[in-house]
């Protein structure tokens, strides 16, 4: 039988990344959406790691036979502390649009000549028997003062990489999953993963 796991997020932008990424892996994937009646615990604001693995065995409650993997990211700008972290999905409260987080961090930074920041994810696994892991990565950049692309989603149009002099927002797919912090998170992953496929189909 083909093993199968569960993306425990209902982020239409991240389930693609996410897919691309886990590609050649030999799971058959699926997201909440799969799962109409699956219920996803709110995050909270205080750690990365307690919200991923939330997620994940929120996931492994409604497909108890599947890998589940929960991811939590966000934005760290170092002119505000860090912030908007943990909350960057709600920054400037619940409701907003992509683009009008963007423009209120934008206006929060105003003139300030600091705008170094990361974007950070972390992914928790859990498998059906029972075990977990937990993998984090980042990657570097800095802000820019206005969207630039329209690709991506969150704040990539403003993120921009110094070595290419272009914004997540201008890259293509494929360009950004070689860069991203997704994307590091999940090579880091991927050996977890292919040993749990190897488990399932020998238990199959």
């Amino acid at each position: 039988m083909t093993p199968r796991l569960l993306l425990a997020t209902a982020n239409a932008g991240k389930v693609r990344e996410l897919v691309l990424l886990l590609d050649g892996l030999g799971y058959t994937l699926t997201s909440l959406r799969d799962h109409p009646g699956a219920y996803l615990p709110p995050e909270g604001e205080t750690s990365y790691r307690d919200n991923a693995l939330e997620k994940a065995r929120a996931g492994a409650r409604a497909a108890p036979t599947a890998v589940t993997l929960g991811d939590d990211s966000g934005l760290e700008v170092d002119a505000l502390g860090g912030r908007p972290g943990v909350a960057s999905a709600r920054y400037g409260g619940h409701g907003l649009s992509d683009a009008e987080r963007t423009r209120r961090l934008l206006d929060e930074l105003g003139s300030t000549t600091v705008r170094s920041a990361r974007f950070r994810c972390v992914l928790a696994l859990v498998a059906p028997w029972g075990e977990e892991a937990m993998v984090e990565e980042t990657v570097e950049g800095v802000l820019t003062d206005a969207p630039r692309g329209t690709h991506g989603f969150g704040y990539d149009p403003i993120f921009l990489i110094p070595e290419l002099s272009r914004t997540f927002g201008e890259l293509s797919g494929p360009e950004k999953d070689r860069l991203s912090h997704r994307a590091r998170a999940v090579a880091a992953a991927r050996p977890i993963l292919a040993r749990w496929a190897v488990r399932l189909r020998q238990a199959s």
